[in-house]
């Protein structure tokens, strides 16, 4: 039993260290304040939460910018032109696409999990409301897009 609860532990602690490196905490709470975007510009924020593969974080990329691992319950938020942002996720060798419109002035939410498939898993990606999405990124660590 004992054994069991170590191993747990350690997979919880290997489940925090996966994934892009954390933002400053400063950045972390001026992303949870869900302000407006600049002039001109239009905000997403991309998060993952869920428990289904924990250990293992998804690689997340949008055309033409950002990208970032995320670990289980972490996010990022990035702003850009407003207009059709595709989003890709890829886990080993599955992968998933989306596409969310973001006007100027607005900010959307993107939820990315992990799918059980036949032999590996995927990834999924879906727009989610601003309350749902905003109530995930509350609770959730914010990384660093590289």
């Amino acid at each position: 039993m004992r054994r069991l609860g170590l191993t747990s532990s350690l997979l919880i602690l290997l489940a925090g260290c996966a994934g892009s490196p954390s933002a400053s905490p400063q950045a972390d709470q001026e992303a949870k304040r869900f302000d407006r975007p600049a002039p001109d510009k239009a905000a997403l924020y991309v998060y993952r939460s869920g428990l289904l593969g924990m250990a293992r974080p998804i690689d997340v990329s949008l055309v033409g910018g950002s990208s970032a691992q995320l670990g289980y319950n972490t996010f990022i938020r990035v702003e850009g032109p407003p207009g059709p942002v595709e989003i890709g996720c890829k886990v080993g060798d599955k992968t998933g696409n989306g596409q969310v419109q973001v006007d100027n002035g607005q900010t959307r939410f993107v939820e990315v999990t992990m799918t059980v498939g036949w032999l590996t898993p995927g990834c999924e990606i879906a727009e989610v409301p601003a309350d749902q999405g905003q109530a995930a990124v509350r609770s959730a660590r914010r990384v660093e897009p590289q």
